[in-house]
């Protein structure tokens, strides 16, 4: 691979050469596949003032693209050219190449490599900027690489509000690669304090995983923001117009996140500008009422979460937090099942009274630690495939470029990226020395919420496995396990190492006389 890309870099000099003696009305990039997600990204690319040209299997996506360019753009709307023919499209761009392509994962992803790779030349550059599974990228690579042409996956998160405006992005692919069209997505990603919200994340297929585990995190913090919603309702009794204070206030301190800034804007809205998605009309409004009252408590999911959890069990990496959160959205989609269990199963029905403004710092405080232990599972999950792939994935980097672009932004990622500077070898963020103190100090708060939600019949799911997990790493020795582990020898001779003996040697025992000796 590395004499390919020598020979690629080769090539996308010579390019570049070329392109200096009279190529330069030719574009920079090149964007195909014109949903809204690409057209804003087109957009955000040409805004930034840099040439692109667009293109999409639809001849129709290519006009309206253009035309928004003259809509939106005013004096840039010029940097953006639409192509209805892909040969023209490729044709269209300097050399070398960067060609990034956003279609739906799967079937539609190979289809696009199959059109350039009889178009695009060695030393070019192609970027898969979906939501793709990290073996497959994997795979893709390796057949891209045979034609001299350089691959990257690139996470993009943000949604489409990101991709006009600034999104985080997560490339991985040969570092060669990410060279050629690094001037261009710093420009592009989101902004902060700390710079763009991109960085070379690693080799093939590192992007996609980071993205993956990114996302993993954001179903674990919606559901810890949902649950912590929950407690304060039912238990403490306050209204949604209150709860949307109380968000507010949240966000001005160590919980500051967008995840939190929208909680507090849905809790405040009334029931007023909703639309029948499909007939487009505007029901009613009812400004008695709040919104959030009416959404049915019946939770999606696009499979993201799924793919980080499988990959936990896969790699043996705890992620309970995130696990707990993925199982609250599919026991919220059964609501058949729970409309028709809920009459039949018995449970508390008191709910115990409580110091109102205790209870705001006992939430706050648990929903802190709840968000600790989430990103401690998310960035060890990265941390063991990184050192399996031999990725060199920079885990601060990686907490740095979430805090602009993208759902789970927070100021929180600050600490987080200071934690792993100061250590890479951090075994977890729980014991960085920042961290352990909060959670030292906050846990209180924490124990005596999911005691109160225990009793009171509330369930918190992603709260309840993180203090697990953190209980568990709490302990040097886990009596369950060594129970279990006895358990296994007993009916499968499935060994078990001594706790007086060392580390690695295996042993037997003769649990009964039904039992052989081996």
């Amino acid at each position: 691979a590395t004499g390919t890309f020598a020979a690629a870099a080769a090539a996308a000099a010579a390019g570049r050469g070329a392109a200096r003696r009279g190529l330069s009305t030719m574009s920079q990039f090149g964007l195909y596949g014109l949903a809204v997600m690409g057209q804003n990204f087109a957009l955000n690319v040409a805004e930034k003032g840099f040439s692109i040209s667009v293109c999409n299997r639809s001849p129709a996506k290519v006009d309206d693209c253009v035309k928004r360019a003259g809509e939106e753009l005013g004096a840039n709307a010029s940097n953006l050219k639409g192509f209805h023919d892909a040969e023209e499209f490729v044709t269209s761009l300097a050399k070398p190449r960067k060609v990034m392509f956003l279609v739906k994962a799967g079937a539609p992803v190979d289809a696009c490599i199959d059109l350039f790779l009889d178009l695009l030349e060695p030393g070019d550059v192609l970027i898969d900027g979906g939501n793709e599974w990290y073996e497959n990228s994997i795979r893709r690579a390796k057949r891209v690489e045979e034609k001299g042409i350089m691959y990257l996956a690139m996470g993009v998160s943000g949604g489409e509000e990101g991709a006009r405006n600034g999104p985080s992005l997560m490339p991985g692919g040969p570092r060669e690669g990410f060279d050629l069209i690094k001037p261009i997505i710093e420009k592009v990603a989101a902004q902060t304090d700390s710079g763009p919200c991109t960085t070379y994340i690693g080799g093939d297929g590192s992007g996609n995983y980071v993205k993956m585990a990114h996302n993993g995190l954001e179903y674990m913090d919606m559901q810890a923001i949902g649950e912590a919603y929950t407690i304060l309702k039912s238990v403490g009794g306050f209204s949604n117009d209150e709860l949307a204070q109380v968000f507010t206030d949240w966000n001005s301190a160590e919980l500051d996140s967008f995840l939190i800034e929208i909680t507090s804007i849905i809790l405040g809205k009334k029931d007023v500008d909703v639309f029948n998605v499909a007939t487009h009309k505007r029901l009613p409004a009812d400004e008695s009422r709040t919104l959030v009252d009416m959404v049915l408590d019946r939770t999606g999911n696009k499979g993201t979460g799924k793919m980080t959890v499988k990959e936990g069990a896969d790699r043996a990496v705890a992620v309970g937090g995130i696990s707990a959160a993925l199982d609250a959205r599919f026991i919220a989609f059964d609501k058949d099942a729970r409309t028709e269990m809920a009459p039949l199963l018995d449970g508390p029905t008191q709910v115990p009274e409580v110091d109102k403004e205790q209870l705001i710092d006992d939430v706050r405080n648990a929903l802190y630690c709840t968000k600790v232990c989430a990103y401690a599972q998310g960035m060890n999950l990265i941390r063991a495939a990184s050192d399996e792939f031999d990725w060199g994935v920079n885990l601060g980097e990686c907490a740095r470029i979430w805090k602009g672009g993208c759902i789970i932004r927070a100021k929180f990622l600050d600490r987080i990226k200071s934690a792993y500077d100061k250590n890479p070898n951090l075994v977890s963020l729980l014991v960085d020395p920042g961290f352990k103190d909060e959670m030292a100090v906050k846990q209180k708060s924490w124990r005596r919420v999911v005691s109160l939600s225990a009793a009171a019949g509330i369930p918190i799911p992603s709260m309840y496995a993180s203090l697990a997990y953190f209980d568990q790493y709490r302990r040097e020795t886990l009596m369950s396990a060594s129970l279990v582990q006895a358990q296994r020898d007993f009916f499968g001779s499935h060994t078990f190492e001594r706790m007086d003996k060392p580390r690695g040697e295996m042993y037997h025992c003769k649990w009964t006389d039904a039992h052989y000796e081996s």
